[in-house]
């Protein structure tokens, strides 16, 4: 098991879709993990799971938008494991709607979710962290370095949080804290999210599938967990999936008129 061995990872918004891999992923590579979520009757049964498959799993029911959550969260792990290793922000949403029918109080509630949890979280465990020369795993998507349409407030939240990252990785990368942000296209799901009438009114059904439309193969979270696990051991600063999506985003950046006309053809 090498590198994993003994230690101790978090991972938020565990208990199903990617949040559910990444934490598979480390338990398997050798780590402790505790899992948290808001749902006690999922996140009990991905706790059952793991511990079925032998593994040494902490399951703590947490809201990442409290603050009280958060620090007894990193409290309860530091006292059950005696340290922390790495912190996966992975909780979070998307969204569909125009842009112009978001309101102000939809941009600001998925903010506080996307941005302003992860700045909770990451204030708790980085002195942690530290300790150890741990990972901080911060999960983007593509929407953070490509913005496309009808996906209401969820590009903005993104963007931000790579920009939190970036800042990061420069005030506390030659401290010992390695960041890695995470930038995804669109997640297989075993259900797709339901969204509600009032989400999709206006919308084109493909706004209603995950990536809005993009016309890229969904990611199945298996694999995706696997990469950030391997990247966290060669301290990468960031994994981007499909890879192709780099010269996309850096396209946009050299030429946004160019970047809009390739996005509109992709998506």
């Amino acid at each position: 098991m090498g590198y994993w061995k003994d230690k101790v990872a978090i991972v938020t918004g565990a208990s199903s879709g990617l949040g559910r891999s990444i934490a598979q992923a480390y338990a398997q590579a050798g780590a402790r993990v505790v899992i948290a979520a808001r749902g006690a009757e999922a996140l009990q049964q991905a706790a059952d799971e793991l511990r079925a498959a032998g593994h040494d799993c902490l399951a703590v029911t947490a809201d990442v938008t409290q603050q009280e959550d958060v620090d007894a969260l990193v409290a309860r792990t530091v006292e059950h494991y005696g340290g922390l290793d790495v912190l996966v922000n992975n909780a979070g949403r998307s969204a569909r709607r125009a842009v112009l029918d978001t309101t102000p109080e939809e941009f600001r509630d998925l903010m506080e979710l996307n941005l302003i949890s992860v700045v909770r979280s990451t204030r708790a465990a980085v002195p942690h962290l530290l300790k150890r020369q741990g990972h901080l795993v911060n999960i983007g998507s593509l929407s953070g370095k490509i913005a496309t349409r009808y996906m209401g407030a969820y590009p903005a939240t993104k963007f931000a949080l790579a920009a939190y990252s970036q800042q990061l990785r420069l005030e506390l990368g030659a401290q010992g804290l390695h960041v890695l942000l995470v930038s995804p296209g669109p997640i297989a799901r075993d259900e797709p999210r339901a969204r509600s009438a009032q989400e999709l009114a206006g919308l084109p059904p493909s706004a209603a599938q995950p990536g809005a439309g993009a016309k890229t193969r969904p990611i199945r979270p298996e694999q995706l967990a696997a990469a950030i696990v391997a990247a966290c051991e060669q301290r990468q600063s960031e994994l981007v999936v499909p890879r192709a999506a780099r010269w996309l985003a850096a396209l946009g950046q050299l030429s946004p008129r160019l970047g809009d006309f390739l996005i509109n053809k992709a998506t």
